[in-house]
């Protein structure tokens, strides 16, 4: 996995938290961008849909008797 160094901005009280805790801020900042990602991905597609929902026609009603014979 290629990874890229990057920077941000977090407030004092809460970085002290987490050194007093141990929490691991790198790890945790992955985790939450990951999160936030597929979030958007997630509204992305429900966007998308909304746009474009999906209709029957001639070729799916062909596709569902296929599985009928």
């Amino acid at each position: 996995m290629v990874t890229t160094r990057t920077t941000f901005t977090l407030d004092d009280a809460l970085a002290e938290q987490a050194r007093r805790l141990g929490v691991n801020v790198s790890a945790a900042a992955r985790d939450g961008v990951a999160a936030a990602v597929r979030a958007a991905m997630a509204q992305a597609d429900r966007v998308a849909y909304q746009d474009r929902p999906e209709s029957v026609d001639a070729f799916w009603a062909a596709a569902e008797t296929w599985g009928d014979e």
